[in-house]
């Protein structure tokens, strides 16, 4: 049977965040989401969209004739049919990747797919939600990410990259600031002074067009 999945949106943009960063990429947006992060830019995608066969999905994502899809939400590994989504994604050839909050199991995930994990700092609101068990799942080709608020966020997530070796465990270790709460220099200037071996990114998306939803 060709499962269904509920989609908020699917759209072609540039990737605004990770390693393929400013590459063409279609993003399947599913909807809902088990996390309320204070900062959340995607709030529309916790509820409504539309259900979709993952035959109805392809043909989409097929449409914008280009090779990386991301697989994102909401929360999109709160709906069981998002794995068979991204094996049948690569499968079709796609090179996938999967924008998740760590707050859920990424066992069994195809190997294929690279998973870009948010961990969720204090001023999220939702790091008791964090599933530290992720960590020793990441594959070297996989991605951690902190959204960074306050000091106490970069100390907390600088900890966190010590304990668990992150720098070691993952290619690259992403410190991104909640553009509301912290300026970016500032940010920038504590990586330096602690020579952190993170990579500091800035979301392209918000830049180029802001919160507007499917850019």
């Amino acid at each position: 049977m060709d499962e269904t999945l509920r989609i908020t949106e699917v759209f072609c943009s540039l990737q605004g965040e990770a390693r393929t960063v400013g590459r063409p990429t279609t993003f399947i947006r599913l909807t809902g989401c088990p996390l309320r992060c204070h900062y959340c830019d995607t709030a529309y995608a916790f509820s409504g969209g539309e259900l979709l066969t993952l035959s109805e999905i392809l043909d989409r994502v097929h449409q914008f004739g280009v090779p990386h899809v991301t697989v994102t939400g909401g929360e999109p590994l709160a709906q069981v049919e998002a794995r068979p989504l991204m094996e049948s994604l690569v499968k079709a050839g796609f090179n996938v990747s999967l924008e998740t909050s760590g707050a859920l199991s990424i066992a069994d995930i195809d190997p294929n797919v690279s998973i870009v994990m948010d961990l969720k700092t204090p001023g999220s609101g939702e790091s008791h939600r964090n599933l530290m068990d992720n960590v020793s799942l990441l594959k070297t080709s996989d991605q951690v990410k902190f959204v960074i608020t306050s000091r106490e966020d970069y100390e907390w997530a600088r900890f966190q990259v010590d304990q668990f070796g992150l720098d070691r465990r993952v290619d690259d270790v992403l410190f991104s600031p909640s553009f509301e709460e912290v300026e970016p220099t500032v940010l920038a200037a504590w990586i330096l002074e602690d020579r952190l071996p993170v990579r500091m990114q800035l979301q392209l998306h918000k830049i180029l067009w802001g919160d507007k939803p499917g850019v």
